[in-house]
């Protein structure tokens, strides 16, 4: 049986950036950035926190 396919520790590649970039701006929520990049919510967070980007907070 084939092992499924993770994403484990996959470095960011400029077009996740750029995605990364995009979606925010438009003020999507963390949980919905996250399932768009297929990445964890941890692992987007850190990196809009390294790119200096706020993610807003949904209410």
């Amino acid at each position: 049986m084939a092992k499924p396919f993770e994403r484990h520790r996959q470095p960011w590649t400029q077009e996740e950036i750029q995605k990364l970039h995009l979606l925010v701006t438009k003020g999507m929520s963390l949980k919905a950035i996250a399932k768009a990049l297929t990445r964890s919510e941890e692992s987007t967070k850190n990196r809009a926190k390294q790119e200096k980007l706020k993610i807003q907070k949904m209410r």
